[in-house]
């Protein structure tokens, strides 16, 4: 088997049909209730030897008959972005980000939860999208399975939490590269009414012939709640 073979055949790996998630069984996962002023903040890394660090913070700032209107903010020593997500529903987003910091508008909503999380449970969607970072259309497979529940410990507390398993494939190929391949696990807890923790790694891979062709790693980012707050 060739350099290029080994690498696909072990991305092949997390293909949708051979996902497994872990934990143990449980209740399906309900939809929180959302209120105005209800925040979360996570202590973010992406990186390797220096990872670039900073605090992340979401806050809903409106409820609406168009939905659910949510600001993210970034902050650390190299870090400072501010955008806005807007969900239909809880779990339900018509704009919001995928992969990075960047803001996609999507044709058919993403279903970033599908509500309630029960375990085995899984959704795939083929993502119509504008992303205004790039000012490019693509389309991006999305595919998620909900496992059972676990125990996670992160800087603010020890939550029950149902971890889902989700495989993405992005509408970023080039000349050069093809697409990015993502696979992310995420904690998602009913007390906090969020995740808290998402773990997300990223790969892709250079076009070229079968010993030239380099996987890189773009994205090894781990997210953690540090404290959060439901509005009343």
């Amino acid at each position: 088997m060739d350099r290029r073979s080994f690498l696909l055949a072990a991305g092949a790996a997390v293909l949708p049909g051979c996902v497994v998630v872990g934990g143990t069984a449980g209740p399906p996962a309900q939809a929180p209730v959302y209120r105005v002023g209800d925040w979360w903040i996570y202590t973010a890394r992406d990186g390797f030897r220096a990872p670039v660090t900073w605090d992340e913070t979401h806050e809903v700032t409106a409820i609406d008959a168009q939905g659910i209107t949510v600001r993210i903010t970034q902050k650390g020593p190299t870090v400072d972005n501010v955008r806005t997500e807007q969900w239909l529903a809880p779990g339900i987003v018509s704009v919001g980000a995928l992969f990075d910091n960047e803001t996609r508008r999507f044709k058919t909503p993403l279903t970033r939860y599908q509500f309630p999380l029960t375990g085995g449970e899984r959704w795939n969607q083929r993502l119509d999208n504008f992303n205004e970072t790039t000012q490019q259309a693509g389309q991006i497979t999305r595919f998620a399975q909900v496992g059972g529940w676990e125990q996670a410990q992160v800087p603010a507390g020890e939550f029950d939490a149902i971890r889902l398993r989700v495989i993405m494939r992005l509408d970023d190929e080039t000349f050069w590269r093809h697409a990015t391949e993502c696979n992310y696990e995420i904690w998602w807890s009913p007390a906090a009414g969020a995740s808290v923790r998402e773990s997300k790694i990223a790969t892709y891979l250079e076009k070229g012939d079968s010993l030239n062709a380099v996987q890189h790693r773009s994205q090894n980012a781990l997210l953690e709640l540090a404290s959060f707050r439901r509005g009343s």
